[in-house]
């Protein structure tokens, strides 16, 4: 089974070894600087550099942009999948687990918006997506609002210290028969 493994930054080496990931999306800041594990390929290593913020016109703080999120979908859809793919941000709870919903559709576009949610929260009971995130990635995967509806339903997570990674499966595929 596929899975998707959500990172705060102090814990990205040892899931990425535990796992056996090669592939990463980070979520950061910009000018936000830190070490790519080793196991990482850098080609495959994405770096988008943004704020955990849901509306634009922030001063120097840097929105989740329409760009961002098509990247994140370019690079889902590259993913091979052989190997678990890695999704950070700072605490891992709201933009690591938007842009992991956002991959599990990129790559699997029949799942279930409403079941992709409860796999969410059955994973982490702290994610809290970050909406705006969300809203680009509902828009842009062609949900028609499914996603931002099924995300809207989690509501808030429960309060979280920042140190828990989790894994989001991808949705099981149905047997080929011959």
């Amino acid at each position: 089974m596929s899975l998707i493994i959500v990172s705060p930054l102090a814990r990205i080496a040892e899931m990425a070894v535990r796992h056996k990931a090669r592939e990463m999306i980070s979520l950061l800041a910009a000018n936000q600087d830190f070490h790519r594990p080793a196991v990482i390929q850098a080609e495959r290593h994405l770096k988008l550099a943004m704020n955990d913020i849901t509306f634009a016109g922030t001063g120097d703080l840097i929105a989740p942009q329409e760009a961002h999120v098509a990247e994140i979908i370019k690079f889902a859809k590259a993913w091979d999948q052989a190997s678990p793919l890695v999704v950070h941000c700072w605490m891992g709870v709201s933009r690591s687990p938007a842009a992991a919903m956002i991959a599990s559709l990129a790559v699997a576009p029949d799942d279930d918006d409403d079941a992709l949610a409860r796999r969410l929260r059955e994973a982490s009971p702290f994610a809290t997506p970050n909406m705006r995130l969300v809203e680009i990635g509902d828009e842009m995967l062609q949900r028609g609002g499914r996603f931002v509806k099924a995300v809207k339903a989690l509501g808030r997570g429960a309060d979280a210290d920042g140190n828990t990674p989790f894994t989001l499966p991808l949705p099981q595929r149905a047997p080929v028969t011959p």
